[in-house]
């Protein structure tokens, strides 16, 4: 009679001068039964991120660290650990934020899915695993996520919120990236996991979500994707772009690729012209614009809306909240 082998999860942290944060990623990713590595890469800290991930791991065999000489990126970073990772599973955990007691087990359990999330619980930066906030009420049920609903959830438009499922962390079946060659897109350093999760489902990846709380995220309102460069938005509207060249799409994950795409379009012409304006002047920097008509509305729209939105008060506070309420 043969043992029944359980599924196993590499878990993959990339940190950049994470030391105040990465001992609770790895402690907590270790404690899962079910993860067979957790591999730790230093994006070129300037910190000590490397050694407080080791000392985290009290000599787990189970971890590697890998620090890297100059700054790749995140999603190079990703890249690289992937090429290392032997799981059955991979689950990519940020360096300030940690996995709650049994979320593998839960996930792993969800059957018919390449793409498995769960909810997350925003916690304060200075909280930990034992300091967490009570987590929301929520009814435990199971939501399948197609193309075209998880794009929608990604864009805004004017007057609405987004769902900002592209937040999720899922568990990732690594036999199907391999199959499809798929892998981060290194040009990228804002939305490389969104592009990911929409590059996965374009080639029929089963993606399901709990509401059940798994992971626990640090909030701050100044996070790294909130402090984006104008290469970064053209760098993240040339992938909606390529996202939209894929055939085989019904009509209506197209339309909603489309609509994401003219926001971010809005975006980065707005974000380039803000910088011209910077160097030139707001004279050359409308001249320079006029010579491209095309671009004056989206850029126009752009600046009613920043003076809109810079009247409204600003965001509450995520913390004790949940992604999916």
């Amino acid at each position: 009679m043969h043992a029944v082998v359980s599924p196993s999860v590499s878990v993959i942290i990339t940190a950049h001068d994470a030391v105040a944060t990465i001992a609770d990623a790895v402690r907590t990713a270790l404690a899962e039964a079910e993860t067979a590595e957790v591999i730790v890469v230093d994006d070129a800290s300037g910190d000590d991120t490397a050694a407080a991930a080791e000392t985290a791991g009290r000599g787990d065999a189970r971890l590697t660290v890998i620090r890297c000489a100059v700054n790749i990126g995140p999603a190079a970073a990703r890249n690289r650990a992937l090429e290392m990772a032997t799981g059955d599973f991979v689950a990519v955990l940020d360096a300030d934020d940690f996995i709650l007691p049994g979320r593998f087990t839960r996930l792993l359990a969800i059957p018919d899915a390449d793409m498995m999330a769960d909810n997350i619980l925003f916690v304060a930066e200075r909280a930990g695993p034992g300091d967490l906030p009570p987590a929301p009420p929520v009814s435990p049920r199971m939501i399948d996520i197609d193309l075209a609903g998880f794009v929608r959830a990604n864009h805004s438009p004017r007057g609405t919120s987004r769902q900002e499922l592209g937040f999720l962390k899922p568990v990732m079946r690594r036999a199907f990236l391999q199959d499809q060659g798929l892998r981060y897109d290194e040009t990228m350093r804002l939305g490389e996991d969104y592009d990911l999760y929409v590059r996965m489902l374009q080639q029929g990846a089963r993606f399901r979500v709990s509401t059940e709380v798994g992971y626990a995220a640090r909030w701050r309102a100044d996070s790294l994707s909130s402090r984006h460069q104008t290469a970064d938005l053209q760098a993240l509207h040339t992938a909606a772009l390529a996202h939209l060249a894929v055939d085989g799409m019904d009509d209506t994950a197209r339309a909603a690729l489309a609509a994401l795409a003219g926001e971010l379009r809005q975006r980065f012409l707005l974000r380039d012209f803000l910088d011209r304006r910077a160097e030139a002047g707001r004279a050359g920097a409308l001249l320079s614009a006029c010579r491209y008509p095309m671009t004056l509305a989206p850029i126009v729209r752009g600046i009613l809306a920043d003076k809109l939105s810079a009247r409204r008060p600003p965001p509450a506070s995520r913390i004790g909240r949940l992604l999916i309420e």
